[in-house]
């Protein structure tokens, strides 16, 4: 095997990975820490104040703050294990130094997570079972938040002590499974009940395809760079430590950016919905219900809720709800996925009772602290029902009351899934710090392990541009994407286009890795979460 160290250009095409950070980096390390804990601190502060939330006991703000430092921890280690990967060929091209990349990486991950939609946070949550969402605040919700953030923690730390550049959003997702399966089994139902699976697919569809597109696009780019652009320095390797020529450097540099953004507008969205989740259930008066919505907002909520009403009522064929209360038939439309007599009736006797609890009121902020979480879980659970009937029974829709289920929706969305400031600002700090800490492992697996030679400046700016641009598209469709597994599969892709040849051992590693990390993960958060079920 070729040592793609050596060769022509010698060892010293190695790039210096030992470089420690400077006083100036530590104090503004510490600096940037100290202001978002206490920009967290203060906000939450604020806002529990001004919902008027009565203090009984601590109990609540101490599970609060043990299940935020989890979920932070959790996109602290997402920083380095994903992160690096995005620094790897910069690095390896020495288009920037090691301690400087990091920098500049954990820079754009912090911007990413700043203008990131939310679409994937909740995207993830909709995994959730819907019974434990609605029931957030019990023993069993915090069980369910506690385990799957665990799991993924334990599963990311062991790959990266190994330096397998495994993924996080894979990771996360089998965490998900895992405690949907768990609660289900646990309650005497089939363990396939647990998951909306129809979401699982979806999402799993994403994560198994986008290592396929990273691999063929970014051989392909190579490809059509070499017929386009003659230039040979562009498919060298560095010569020494010097860094590439300018226009190379600034491609590079660009891409590295661009990895870097796209990775913290998705990866950072994981964490976000997960700390909602948390909040929602500890202080939901200050968290269940969006009271920045504005007033004005309300007219028009009063208009799609009457309207969403009328179409559903035309589907309920005079058939009443024995009992009067609808809940119970909805939620087991959205546990089970079965229509039954009672779905479409049930569906609308909730959607009226919504209109007349958010219009007795007069708008969201005004809705008193004992009937927040209440209002809060009929949204939820009117707005998962009418997802899932867009889906199973689009056929039997019209495209007007396709339109006008859909603008309701997107109403009750609007009270339920939102994400503050402070929570954007504090995960952003922990992923874009967590890029400066450990990224050292995976760095050497991706810049070193994978090709059998060492990277060229063309390699390196295809498989960074394909990567930024899959996880970008995603972003955009509400769907993870790895970005460990995007990138570093660019890099084989690249390595091969190239004849550059791939080291098998890593490769099989990689795909071992691949491989395992949905079952051990699964089983990993079923067994957490049985646990601290059955002991809290």
């Amino acid at each position: 095997m070729t040592d793609m160290t050596a060769g022509a250009s010698g060892r010293q095409t190695r790039p210096d990975l030992d470089q420690g950070l400077n006083l100036i980096s530590v104090i503004l390390f510490g600096g940037v820490l100290a202001a978002g804990l206490l920009f967290t601190a203060y906000s939450l502060y604020v806002d529990i104040s001004e919902a008027g939330t009565s203090v009984r006991t601590y109990l609540p703000f101490l599970l609060l703050g043990v299940a935020l430092l989890i979920a932070l921890g959790f996109e602290f280690v997402n920083g380095f294990h994903d992160t690096a990967n995005a620094v790897a060929t910069v690095i390896y091209t020495h288009a920037l130094p090691a301690n400087v990349a990091v920098v500049w990486a954990g820079v754009f991950n912090f911007l990413g997570v700043m203008v990131s939609t939310g679409a994937v946070a909740f995207g993830i949550i909709s995994l959730l079972p819907v019974e434990l969402i609605l029931q957030v605040g019990s023993n069993a919700g915090f069980a369910m938040v506690f385990a799957l953030l665990i799991a993924a923690i334990i599963w990311n730390l062991g790959t990266w002590y190994l330096g397998l550049p495994a993924s996080s959003s894979h990771t996360l997702i089998g965490s998900i499974i895992g405690v949907g399966v768990a609660n289900a089994l646990m309650h005497g139902h089939d363990g396939t009940s647990g998951v909306d699976w129809s979401k699982a697919t979806e999402i799993g569809w994403s994560l198994l395809l986008s290592p396929l597109v990273g691999f063929i696009a970014a051989a392909i780019l190579l490809l059509a760079l070499k017929f386009v652009i003659r230039n040979p320095a562009l498919y060298q390797e560095p010569k020494g430590n010097q860094p590439p020529p300018w226009w190379i450097r600034g491609l590079l540099i660009l891409t590295c950016t661009g990895v870097s953004f796209a990775h913290g507008s998705n990866d950072g969205q994981k964490g976000m919905g997960l700390i909602m989740l948390i909040l929602i259930g500890t202080v939901p008066t200050a968290y269940a219900l969006n009271r920045a919505m504005p007033d004005t907002q309300m007219v028009e909520f009063g208009k799609t809720s009457a309207a969403a009403a009328e179409v559903i009522e035309r589907k309920s064929s005079g058939f009443t709800i024995p009992g009067g209360n609808p809940r119970a038939a909805v939620t087991a439309y959205v546990s089970e996925r079965q229509m039954s007599e009672a779905t479409y009736p049930a569906l609308a006797g909730l959607v009226k009772e919504i209109s007349q609890q958010v219009g007795g009121y007069g708008s969201i902020k005004k809705v008193p602290a004992e009937a927040v979480g209440n209002t809060r879980n009929d949204m939820y659970l009117a707005s998962e029902a009418i997802r899932f009937l867009l889906k199973d029974k689009a056929n039997d829709l019209s495209k007007e009351e396709v339109v006008t289920l859909g603008a309701y929706k997107k109403s009750l969305d609007g009270a339920t899934k939102f994400i503050p400031l402070w929570v954007k600002v504090a995960v952003a700090i922990a992923l874009g710090l967590g890029t400066m800490i450990g990224w050292k492992r995976i760095v050497v697996t991706v810049g070193e392990k994978i090709g059998k030679s060492h990277m060229t400046y063309a390699q390196g700016a295809s498989a960074e541009l394909v990567a930024a641009s899959t996880i970008g598209a995603a972003d955009m469709l509400g769907l993870p994407v790895s970005t460990t597994h995007v990138l570093s599969s660019g890099v084989a892709g690249t390595m091969a286009a190239n004849g550059s040849g791939l080291q098998m051992a890593t490769v099989r590693n990689l795909l071992l890795a691949w491989v395992l990390t949905l079952p051990i993960a699964i089983m990993l958060s079923g067994s957490l979460y049985y646990l601290f079920a059955t002991v809290f």
